[in-house]
């Protein structure tokens, strides 16, 4: 029983710091893209993308990394530029930039995971895009993509926004940076549950789940491994997705158990795979059937999951080519002292005075000025409210680990 209790407060201690390492990064990534969403809106995205195909693809590209990194907001943006005339390899490329190439996501990845991860995100981003569209290119799916647009008909959205043409005169407006509050507060109400969820389970497996549990569930992993032949590497490729299906919490809240798994000695492959992996899971493939039907739900299953292997197998050997794969034993998150005054401190207190300011600004000063809320991917009500009371259920757990930690083992 003592053992338990110490483990507990252990893997409390571990979630709170965890949060503690990447909150500032959080605060700064949502603000980037709070301010890019209200300054660049969806509506002159299209206007640019335009319908040269090259072009476009490019764009959808650029647009997608400049946009929020939350799944079913994607799901929703990506549904909407398609809808209004954007080419499905564009609409595609924008998806996975949006979920892949997105600054905030490459900020976390740089506290628990190291730089070379960070290049592997984003030149994986691309490198999906890219098999996508040959893929895309050989297979020349015109049916599904023509029954896709039908499922989706045509509606008029009209969009909350100052049209200034310029965006410097944009900036200025004090009415625009409270809409950046507006926005930046909805950010949060998209992902609060997906990353208590996620930082929660990261901080007990850390604590509770043994090493030979990865080490049977990955072949060959184990720490001080790094020698894998291309079968293992495959099966950890494969054996990601399966994992964040499992667990799925969304690409943020899973960056910390991908950190724990590179630290439990599962391949640079695998884990990429499993950061990846936030398309391919049920919830996605389901939404993506009540936009396009479930036959182009499926050939996007199947696109972005063969895209997938491909480019975390070329990622692996890329990286071993050049020699900069990352040593397992670079990412020390147990044992940790994260409260200690550093520089974490110093950007987190930073940063929450930002983050207060943009509070009183959007919801005190100008609380009068509208904005239009985003649109979301349709959750099924039973996911929404499992992931809702999973997140209280979190909270509660961690309280009660803080207070044996603290309160009763001392």
């Amino acid at each position: 029983m003592n053992d338990f209790l110490k483990q507990w407060g252990e893997a409390a201690v571990t979630t709170v710091g965890f949060f503690w390492m990447a909150l500032w990064a959080f605060i700064l990534g949502y603000i980037i893209s709070s301010m890019i969403q209200i300054f660049v809106t969806e509506k002159r995205m299209q206007n640019t993308m335009g319908k040269d195909a090259s072009k476009s693809m490019l764009l959808g590209t650029f647009f997608g990394f400049i946009s929020s990194s939350c799944s079913f907001a994607a799901l929703a943006s990506t549904k909407s530029l398609f809808k209004k005339g954007a080419s499905f390899v564009s609409s595609l490329a924008f998806l996975l930039a949006s979920t892949n190439l997105v600054i905030e996501l490459g900020i976390i990845i740089s506290i628990f995971l190291g730089w070379q991860f960070v290049i592997g995100e984003y030149a994986g981003g691309i490198l999906l895009i890219g098999i996508s569209w040959m893929i895309v290119t050989i297979v020349r799916p015109r049916g599904l993509i023509e029954n896709a647009r039908k499922n989706l008909g045509s509606e008029n959205e009209g969009e909350d926004v100052d049209t200034s043409k310029s965006w410097k005169t944009r900036v200025k407006k004090e009415d625009n940076w409270a809409r950046v509050a507006k926005k930046y507060k909805m950010e949060w109400q998209m992902v609060w549950k997906d990353v208590t969820v996620g930082f929660t389970i990261a901080g007990i497996v850390a604590a509770f789940v043994p090493d030979s549990f990865f080490e049977t569930l990955f072949i060959n992993s184990g720490q001080g491994n790094t020698n894998f032949s291309f079968f293992e590497i495959l099966e950890h490729i494969v054996v990601g997705p399966v994992a964040a299906f499992l667990t799925f919490i969304g690409s943020m809240g899973n960056i910390p158990l991908a950190a724990l798994l590179f630290g439990k000695g599962v391949s640079f492959a695998g884990v990429m795979a499993f950061i990846f992996s936030d398309l391919v899971v049920f919830p996605v493939l389901r939404i993506n059937a009540r936009y396009y039907g479930w036959k182009m739900s499926l050939f996007i299953l199947f696109l972005l999951f063969s895209s997938l292997i491909g480019a975390s197998l070329l990622l692996h050997y890329a990286f071993d080519w050049f020699g900069i794969l990352p040593d397992p034993s670079q990412v020390k998150i147990q044992d940790s002292d994260f409260f200690k005054i550093n520089y974490t401190f110093f950007l987190n207190l930073t940063f929450l005075a930002i983050s207060a300011y943009l509070v009183y600004l959007g919801f005190f000063k100008r609380k009068d000025v509208p904005h239009k809320m985003s649109e979301m991917a349709p959750k099924s009500q039973l996911l929404a409210q499992s992931l809702k009371y999973t997140a209280f259920i979190c909270y509660v757990w961690l309280l009660g680990g803080l207070a044996v930690k603290f309160l009763i083992l001392g």
